[in-house]
């Protein structure tokens, strides 16, 4: 079963179904997310942050959802050299790990086959695509249970979770 959701994702519903586990895997370059632009533009021009409520609301969310014993884990795959947008945003995601998130990074040369879209593997029933425009703006969710696309999403997390770098170990590189 496909269920597509074209409206802003309703993060705070999707997590509040969550019983045991909230995975997400990464694999873009670059994103255009409109929260992100003038934070985005502020690193590149070299300017002091901003602070972020968009952010802010976000790890209150991860917060939350760990107090009621949930793992939110997330991997990265990234290309070496990071691209300005993975270089801002390793600035910043430490503001993620102190909210509880176990976020780690694999470079895109030793992850091997890697999905091309990004998804959430959630309590290992469900997965939830990130839907993307053609400007790479967000674009909803399309969400599945269906059994061949669970079972794949939990083999490509074991296998790059094993290749992943934690966050505070691979910012100090």
């Amino acid at each position: 079963m496909l269920y597509l959701h074209t409206d802003p994702p309703d993060w705070v519903s999707l997590f509040a179904e969550c019983k045991r586990e909230a995975f997400h895997l990464e694999v873009r370059d670059a994103y255009t997310v409109p929260q992100e632009s003038e934070r985005f533009r502020r690193f590149l021009d070299g300017e002091p942050a901003l602070p972020d409520e968009h952010k802010n609301r976000w790890n209150d969310l991860i917060r939350e959802t760990i107090g009621r014993g949930v793992a939110v884990t997330r991997v990265r795959v990234v290309t070496v050299p990071l691209t300005d947008y993975h270089r801002w945003l390793l600035s910043v995601t430490d503001s993620n790990t102190e909210a509880g998130e176990d976020i780690r990074y694999v470079p895109r040369h030793l992850a091997g086959d890697v999905p091309p879209d990004d998804w959430w593997l959630l309590d290992n029933d469900r997965v939830a695509y990130n839907l993307v425009n053609d400007a790479g703006k967000p674009a909803g969710l399309a969400v599945t249970t269906d059994p061949g696309v669970v079972a794949y999403s939990r083999g490509v997390r074991e296998r790059l979770w094993a290749l992943a770098t934690p966050f505070a170990e691979y910012a100090q590189r």
